[in-house]
């Protein structure tokens, strides 16, 4: 058994012996600790299974695995409403943001999320800012990556897809669906009024592919999980469209109705191979919305 006062300064490494979940193991192995602590070390990112990061919370455990609590695992904070880090090593962020904001702007005066992270790193007094790697919708909450160097960000431009593996958005919608999965597919092109719009054939804009699984549907409503190949502008809100069920609290392509006072769209899972270390970072958040 570990001394609780060594344990922000070793890093602890345990075998599993029998089935479990990924929160409780933790509480029992580091000697009772609280639930709320022991959830704060699996968000910040400090907790692998066999060589993953893992910060779902109850994460399957069985027999033979290794679970790994790396050095001085805390997580880091912001002093702001619409910001929570998830993940922070040197090289970059992952970030969870609420409905409600931009990731960035030209205007130096707008709060965004990286202005946010930003001051965050003035603060920190660490020499670098925030880069911006893949955006959400002012109205979609969930992970984003952010780089501290240009350079970084390039890597994951230059190799997306070989690096960012698996990235998946659950979406409430209007309408009960009967298929169970499916793929969307189509040309998406903005008009002269920015709205997006979606042709079965090429019109000159760019190829958008979703694959869309249903998780429950109910009085009306479907709560539905979606995985990209391509990673469009609206493409989720278009396709979904598309096939006759418009996310809930969409104004633009849907009809507005907010049953849940915003946007049905969260991005809730992230997977990626570090740029720079190589290590398999696996994330995933709660879900803001039910059935």
């Amino acid at each position: 058994m570990q001394n609780k006062k060594e344990d922000n300064h070793k890093e602890l490494v345990f075998k599993v012996l029998d089935n479990d979940e990924l929160l409780p193991f933790i509480m029992r192995k580091m000697d009772g600790i609280s639930r709320t602590k022991a959830k704060n070390i699996l968000t910040g990112g400090s907790v692998a299974v066999n060589g993953k990061t893992v910060t779902l919370h109850n994460y399957k455990l069985v027999p033979g695995m290794e679970v790994r609590i790396g050095k001085n695992h805390k997580i880091n904070s912001v002093d702001n409403q619409w910001v929570k880090i998830v993940y922070e090593d040197q090289f970059l962020f992952v970030v969870e943001k609420k409905a409600g904001i931009i990731c960035h702007s030209p205007n130096p005066a707008d709060e965004t999320v990286q202005s946010i992270l930003n001051q965050y790193l003035e603060k920190n007094h660490q020499r670098c800012h925030a880069h911006t790697i893949h955006r959400l919708d002012r109205d979609t909450s969930g992970l984003m990556l952010f780089a501290k160097d240009k350079k970084i960000a390039l890597k994951f431009e230059e190799k997306w897809k070989e690096t960012v593996y698996d990235r998946r958005y659950v979406a409430l919608v209007h309408g009960e669906m009967r298929k169970q999965e499916g793929t969307i597919s189509s040309w998406l092109k903005d008009n002269a009024q920015f709205v997006t719009y979606s042709s079965k054939y090429d019109n000159g804009g760019k190829f958008a592919v979703t694959h869309y699984k249903l998780i429950k549907v109910s009085d009306g409503y479907s709560l539905v999980e979606l995985k990209l190949d391509t990673g469009r502008k609206n493409q989720i809100r278009v396709h979904l469209v598309d096939i006759g069920f418009p996310v809930v609290g969409d104004p633009k392509y849907g009809d507005g109705d907010d049953k849940i006072g915003r946007l049905g769209l969260h991005a809730f899972k992230l997977c990626f191979k570090h740029p720079v270390t190589g290590k398999d970072l696996q994330f995933e958040t709660a879900i803001p919305f039910s059935l």
